[in-house]
């Protein structure tokens, strides 16, 4: 655990020392991703998978904050969903505005949300995002881990039906569109996925606020049994099934990862903890002190002495010392 630790506070110094270099760095490796993400599953539109256009978007995508970075990459996207159908691309220029209207204005921090919730189901490990939005963010951010799951299942619709949007010029306007919004609004997977990282934001996110020992660890634990809780549900009045391995692993992965967060953000030494009771004119006070785990590294600097070197009154003939 020492050396865990130790590790942990390198780390941390590392950061500090070299942040405005790691920072924007990260950025761009985190836009790549998504654009690389993007152009693999719906890359319809060629000349966006330029690879001197995928640099240009990395390195504008780095320079912006987090709500533009949002929608730079929704237009990234919508230019995609253009080439294969113009009410795809529609449909989702207007939720990107309608989230923008609605949700921007109030809380726009963790709108870098809506690009990590799609990726974390491309990668197979969606239920990582409700443990980890649940131990480091609040109850608003099921909007925009909601909205990042719409967008998913969009994505995946287009995919799966690209031959059918392009080849529909023959049918009614209006029955296009009440087609597509069957299918992707009323999408029951969909509604389950919502729902399952509703629930699990709401549970991890109410216990690691208790004030109990290893709230955040029973917060982890409760919240993967809350998610398949939600998902089994779904499975029994819905119908909509997961994949029992994919799911199995996918949990444990999701479980490992909050760990990690938990070690790295809230690392506490529960054997030390205090209760301290202290009053002024209007209150009694009780608190509860849980010190962190931490490791101070020094910096030991060796000395090297030559033992072979002799004075002078040392070297006198016969080998011995003068007085």
């Amino acid at each position: 655990m020492t050396g865990l630790l130790l590790w942990k506070e390198h780390l941390k110094g590392f950061y500090q020392k070299y942040n405005q270099l790691l920072h924007p760095l990260i950025r761009f490796l985190f836009t790549l991703c998504t654009v690389l993400s993007i152009n693999s599953t719906v890359g319809y539109m060629a000349k966006l998978k330029n690879p001197l256009v995928v640099f240009m978007v990395c390195l504008v995508g780095t320079l912006l904050p987090n709500c533009m970075l949002v929608f730079l990459i929704g237009g990234f996207l919508a230019v995609h969903l253009y080439a294969v159908s113009v009410e795809m691309a529609l449909i989702a220029v207007l939720v990107m505005m309608i989230i923008g209207i609605l949700y921007y204005g109030f809380k726009p921090g963790d709108s870098w949300l809506m690009v990590l919730t799609p990726l974390a189901f491309l990668f197979k490990i969606p239920y990582a995002v409700p443990l980890l939005v649940g131990l480091g963010g609040s109850l608003s951010s099921v909007i925009p881990v909601g909205c990042g799951i719409f967008f998913y299942y969009l994505i995946m619709y287009v995919k799966q039906n690209a031959g059918v949007l392009t080849g529909e010029a023959a049918v009614d306007m209006v029955q296009r569109y009440s087609q597509i919004v069957r299918s992707v609004f009323l999408n029951q997977t969909m509604t389950v996925m919502i729902a399952t990282c509703a629930v699990g934001i709401l549970v991890v996110y109410l216990i690691r606020r208790l004030s109990i020992d290893y709230a955040w660890l029973a917060a982890i634990v409760t919240g993967s049994v809350a998610e398949l809780v939600v998902i089994f549900i779904g499975d029994f009045v819905f119908g909509v099934s997961a994949a029992p391995l994919e799911m199995v692993v996918g949990m444990l992965v999701s479980a490992a990862l909050a760990a990690l967060y938990n070690f790295f953000i809230f690392s506490v030494d529960y054997s030390r903890t205090e209760y301290v009771q202290f009053e002024d004119d209007d209150y009694y006070y009780y608190v509860k002190a849980v010190p962190k785990m931490t490791m101070s590294t020094t910096d030991v600097r060796v000395k090297k002495i030559n033992t072979h070197r002799r004075s002078a009154r040392e070297r006198e003939p016969g080998g011995t010392r003068q007085p």
